[in-house]
């Protein structure tokens, strides 16, 4: 039951990111318990890219299932604690004021494993019109 929660919730995530507002328009959307913020999409200057930002809030212990971008992520800690893990790589914790870039199609899980809210600034260099996430395998 959990896992089909789960499922719905990166679903959710899937579409919302994909419909991402321009500059200027944030839109605060909740997924389960995880609270996206998505603050900007807008083409960049190489053909067939654009950048999205998006402020992610997680709560005590919930985590984001692994999954993988169509391009790089670079993420920014704003509070809390964060644990990361990369396909490939130990498991990296983050606290505010840290960043960590994920590579191009790397699949990866988040979780907060601090004792209250976590917060990242997650800015994606992706293919514009592909799906912002896709579920790991």
């Amino acid at each position: 039951m959990k896992s089909t929660r789960m499922m719905a919730v990166i679903a959710a995530l899937i579409a919302t990111v994909s419909l991402a507002p321009h500059a200027a328009q944030s839109q605060e959307v909740r997924l389960g318990d995880i609270k996206r913020t998505n603050l900007m999409k807008e083409d960049l200057s190489i053909p067939g890219r654009e950048v999205v930002q998006v402020r992610v809030d997680f709560p005590p212990g919930v985590v984001a299932v692994r999954h993988s971008h169509p391009g790089e992520e670079l993420v920014y800690i704003i509070e809390g604690v964060l644990e990361y893990q990369l396909d490939g790589r130990p498991p990296a914790t983050l606290k505010a004021g840290d960043v960590l870039l994920i590579p191009y199609g790397t699949h990866h899980a988040v979780k907060n494993v601090g004792s209250g809210n976590a917060a990242e600034l997650a800015t994606y260099i992706v293919e514009k019109g592909r799906p912002l996430s896709a579920l790991g395998k």
